[in-house]
């Protein structure tokens, strides 16, 4: 398995993460908190199908600080295309602010330097 593999299984697993946290507002507004959290939970059943072997695969090529802000910086992007196209919602120029940081956040996990200790 390659790098590339870890990216797409990140991305798939963060398009239904973020269906799973956020779509039950729109689709289930209205309908028992119950309902909505079973429903989350079939969904995110599906994002651990991913996650899981995205990590596993990844591990061996990247660090785990670099998976976690990866990770970060792929749901940041989804979380603004669902936010735009499925919910309907306008971003604000904080958003791209917060967006940057997360960018910054990861040149400063991928450069090359050596160890604390």
């Amino acid at each position: 398995m390659t790098k590339v593999t870890t990216v797409f299984l990140l991305i798939g697993s963060n398009l239904f993460m973020t269906y799973a946290w956020y779509g039950h507002l729109k689709d289930l507004k209205g309908r028992p908190i119950l309902l909505a959290i079973m429903v989350s939970w079939g969904v995110a059943f599906f994002e651990y199908c991913l996650q899981v072997p995205a990590n596993r695969i990844g591990y061996g090529f990247f660090s785990l600080p670099q998976l976690k802000v990866m990770q970060e910086i792929i749901t940041i992007g989804i979380f603004a295309v669902f936010s735009v196209v499925y919910m309907k919602q306008e971003l604000k120029m904080d958003f791209l602010w917060a967006s940057l940081c997360l960018v910054a956040a990861a040149y400063f996990m991928f450069r090359q330097v050596t160890p604390l200790n």
